[in-house]
This record gives C-alpha cells, structure tokens and sequence, in this order.
C-alpha cells in the first residue's frame, strides 16, 4: 500500500503530472492517506478562508475546501489508532529532530506497513525503518 503525505496529496488535488501519471494505474486498494494529512489539509484551508476579504478570495478558498472535501470522501483514510499511537511513541523516544506531525504520520505508515509518497525525503529518512519515495519528479 502507498500513503500520500500531505504533500503529495496536495499535488495530486492540483493535478501534478508526474504524480498522476503513477497514481491513476494503481488499483484503488492500494493507495491512502492519513488523517493527520486530512487535520492538515483542513486547517489550512479553513484559516485561508479566515483570511480572505475580497469576494473572489472567499470564492478560491471555498472552492478548494470543497475540493478536499471531495477528495478525502473518495480516499480511505488511515487511523491514528493504538498499533500507531505506540509507535509514536517509541519514535518520540529516539529524539529523532522529525516534527510532530511528521512523526504522527509515519507511525501510521509504519503501523500498516506501507510506503510513504513525500518530497520531505530529508526528515521521513531519519525514520528507522520507514519506507518513502518521491513520485513528484517524473519518470522520464
């Protein structure tokens, strides 16, 4: 199974090409994201919205709140639960330099075994035993 980070979920929403092209074969049972991705999402949307003071502003940003709501409708969502909850903690322990909301990822990544889509290749590394690729730069 692939999880989007954030990241690539952004890019895949606004169609990048190099991400699409890789995505789109890939039967619907093997690909996810988690719900920290969709807490991030969310809250930059909503506070986008909260600064908007012209109408096509207020516009945009509600189209794109829209959008991901679409989005995360369509898309299975990983859990935060238990198995990931003790890994977060076990990464927490190693005062690995990773934020917090990267770590919480990666425990659920970890937690279903399954590969990590991200360009932050530079922090997922320092993740023992985290599988990521980069889908954003194309095939050639």
């Amino acid at each position: 199974m692939f999880v989007l980070d954030t990241d690539h979920a952004s890019l895949y929403q606004q169609e990048h090409p190099a991400i699409g092209e890789r995505l789109r074969p890939l039967p619907a049972q093997q690909l996810a994201i988690t719900v920290v991705s969709y807490e991030e999402q969310i809250s930059g949307r909503l506070a986008v919205i909260h600064r908007a003071r012209h109408p096509d502003e207020r516009i945009q940003a509600f189209f794109w709140l829209q959008q991901t709501l679409h989005f995360y409708c369509r898309m299975p969502i990983l859990a935060f639960d238990k198995s990931a909850a003790d890994l977060f903690q076990r990464l927490v322990a190693l005062k690995l330099r990773v934020g917090t909301q990267d770590l919480l990822i990666a425990a659920i990544v970890l937690a279903n075994d399954a590969t990590l889509l991200t360009r932050n290749t530079r922090d997922f590394q320092r993740v023992p035993g985290l599988l990521y690729e980069d889908w954003s730069i194309p095939l050639n």
